[in-house]
């Protein structure tokens, strides 16, 4: 599939009037939500395998966090689904007393009302204190546990659980206690990390770093299926664009982050450079990403897919309701 072939199947019908001020006020309770609700294992893995078709998902780098909003809470995640279709990259970490909530940095200081090291207070502590927006303002949001979430997500989303100080074998043991395996996937940094946690729990899907295709043949040899996997290419599309095809050859997705590049100019290009930051975006897709991760996903997704935004045809599990 060409580059201009592509581009033109997944984005351009859409030319959304994009303004600086997108709203960020919490919707009705009534608001419909964008859900992805793959019913079982082998539906989440159907719905990342490559098929060359366009996929009008985003990966919400921390949840997608904005004024009134914090990074890592329900409630941004409730909102950012209101906005676009999204799977939600969260972070989860160990409380002293062995509990596992969301939070992103090792010390509270800068989404919270709290001081110190996370690791050092207990969940009673922590459940004490407030987060706070992309803005530094207070909410009366709380930081939630990885439980409250993985009993959220079902029927809404799919959670990619990142790493952080959490071992390999809690993460796997809270999606398998939940029988989350349809709806929560795992971050994982190295081979020999992918290939215990297939061993523990072969119904888990991962994010795997994949930047090279050194690293596609390594894949081959550790014993772990394709269809477990999106590929998470890096933060920037690689030179060899040759690579989104060597993935793509095995049957797997892939993703591109712009946290780190993209994300950084949205809100000074979009009133003045709408249609040229849009084909920013659409150039990532059009290399051959089939999915972005941003830390600005309600805009991101809206600025690609809709709105108006329905109900993908045949892309089972994803519905607006």
């Amino acid at each position: 599939m060409t580059l201009e072939f592509r581009v033109l199947l997944v984005l351009a019908p859409i030319l959304l009037p994009l303004r600086s001020g997108i709203s960020q006020d919490a919707a009705p309770a009534t608001t419909p939500l964008h859900r992805i609700a793959p019913q079982s294992p082998a539906e989440l893995r159907e719905l990342f395998r490559y098929t060359g078709t366009p996929l009008p998902i985003v990966s919400a780098h921390r949840g997608g966090a904005g004024p009134g909003y914090p990074e890592n809470c329900i409630a941004t995640f409730e909102h950012t689904l209101t906005q676009t279709f999204s799977i939600l990259e969260i972070d989860p970490r160990m409380t002293k007393d062995g509990h596992v909530v969301l939070h992103h940095d090792a010390t509270l200081e800068r989404t919270t009302t709290g001081s110190g090291r996370l690791a050092d207070k207990t969940l009673a502590e922590l459940k004490q204190l407030r987060l706070k927006d992309s803005e530094g303002n207070v909410t009366e949001f709380q930081i939630p546990t990885l439980d409250e979430v993985l009993r959220w997500a079902k029927g809404k989303t799919v959670l990619v659980l990142d790493q952080k100080d959490v071992p390999l074998e809690t993460r796997v043991g809270k999606i398998s206690e939940h029988g989350a395996e349809a709806y929560a996937m795992m971050i994982v940094g190295n081979f020999k990390d992918v290939a215990a946690c297939h061993r523990i729990n072969g119904d888990i899907m991962m994010e795997v770093m994949i930047p090279s295709r050194a690293k596609v043949e390594a894949f081959d040899g550790i014993g772990v299926p394709w269809q477990n996997v999106i590929a998470f290419l890096g933060h920037v599309p690689p030179t060899d664009e040759s690579l989104y095809e060597a993935v793509h050859k095995k049957g797997a997705s892939t993703m591109i982050g712009t946290s780190r590049n993209l994300d950084r100019q949205f809100h000074w290009r979009v009133r003045d450079e709408a249609d040229s930051l849009r084909r920013d975006y659409q150039a990532i897709l059009g290399r051959g990403a089939d999915v972005i991760e941003t830390d600005l996903p309600r805009d991101v997704g809206r600025l690609l897919y809709g709105p108006p935004l329905t109900s993908p045809q045949g892309r089972r599990g994803l519905r607006i309701e």
